[in-house]
């Protein structure tokens, strides 16, 4: 016995549309990037869009130009900077120990006796 529903197995915008009834397609235009492990990646841009310079490889994440022969360079990681690498990059270990000594003396001098 049927269930009564008539677009049961259908997919949302399924059905007879051609292009008539959806409006012709942008012109489009296919492009080849590289990257540095020589993957090729070929998406498709409208022809009057602009082609940007660079495009993400979909297989090994790393940036693809244009130029098969001189793909871009991957990005160079820097390792994990902890807060006390950050504090020596702007400071000086004389500076570190004249305000570790600051600080120190004001707790000194707000120390009650008991």
């Amino acid at each position: 016995m049927g269930s009564g529903n008539a677009i049961r197995g259908s997919r949302v915008g399924a059905g007879p549309m051609g292009e008539a009834e959806r409006g012709e397609a942008a012109p489009r235009v296919r492009v080849s990037f590289w990257c540095a492990n020589m993957h090729e990646t070929r998406p498709s841009f409208a022809s009057d869009a602009a082609v940007p310079e660079l495009w993400d490889c979909p297989r090994c994440g790393l940036p693809a130009g244009q130029d098969e022969e001189a793909p871009p360079a991957p990005p160079k990681n820097e390792p994990y900077k902890t807060h006390l690498a950050y504090v020596k990059e702007r400071r000086s270990d004389k500076d570190g120990k004249a305000i570790l000594e600051e600080a120190l003396e004001r707790l000194r001098s707000n120390k009650s006796p008991w």
